[in-house]
């Protein structure tokens, strides 16, 4: 069993991007992990998001800041279906040092049953070791009209309490008058907003408030944050908005 005090509400800092994005998202100081791990350090995040590599070469056990291993992953130089298999097992990712483990589910793609199937696998053994799972429960492809619908990101929600996940991470809807029946079709899980696209520092701050005041337990963020001229001022304002509602 891991010893853990991982937090299930807060702010997460995601730097899992490199793989499926390039590095088209960094600059000459954000290509290297280091510089946003001094960021999650500094700001004292609830945890920092990472894939394998990147943690098994930078991350250092007992930092002060938990360490979240996504253990899928993909490319974004193949078209069709989105596809996200398993690159990294559980005890792969607690000997790196990982306090919990993410996964992403394409629901909706037609290969969403073989990313199903891992995420049971995944869910049960992680279980066992007593490590949380996250699941980035994002609806894509041919079959999804539009990912951001109120009534999808509800059925993303719902996937991942299915499923048994312990936090679920969604995007903002593009319809904000359904957050609260997005948050009660998760049920018990807790539920996390994804960082996404870039937007503007007041849009994003009045996004994480909406999502809080509606029952959401934090949020996920990268690229607003760690792409921003004063990425630790940033997560303190988010921390004080989340602390505020």
């Amino acid at each position: 069993m891991v010893n853990n005090k991982f937090k299930t509400e807060g702010i997460y800092l995601a730097y899992d991007h490199g793989m499926e994005h390039g590095p088209k998202d960094f600059d000459e100081k954000t290509v290297s992990p280091l510089s946003i791990i001094e960021i999650a350090e500094k700001a004292e995040v609830d945890a920092l998001v990472l894939l394998k590599g990147t943690a098994r070469a930078y991350y250092k056990k007992g930092m002060g800041v938990p360490l979240i291993v996504k253990l899928n992953q993909k490319t974004n130089l193949r078209s069709g279906e989105p596809l996200s298999t398993q690159v990294c097992n559980v005890k792969e990712a607690i000997d790196i040092g990982a306090s919990a483990v993410g996964y992403t589910v394409y629901a909706g793609s037609e290969y969403e049953q073989v990313m199903l199937q891992e995420f049971g696998r995944i869910e049960e053994e992680a279980h066992k070791y007593g490590l949380p799972v996250i699941m980035w429960s994002y609806p894509r492809g041919k079959a999804i009209a539009d990912d951001e619908a109120p009534e999808i990101v509800a059925y993303a929600a719902r996937i991942a309490m299915e499923m048994g996940a312990d936090i679920v991470k969604l995007k903002y809807p593009n319809d904000n008058s359904k957050l609260k029946w997005i948050v009660e079709s998760a049920g018990k899980t807790k539920v996390f907003m994804a960082g996404g696209k870039a937007t503007t520092d007041e849009e994003f701050e009045k996004h994480v408030e909406e999502v809080i005041s509606s029952g959401f337990s934090g949020v996920a963020v990268g690229r607003n944050v760690w792409q921003s001229n004063d990425p630790i001022t940033r997560i303190k304002k988010i921390r004080e908005i989340i602390k505020s509602v």
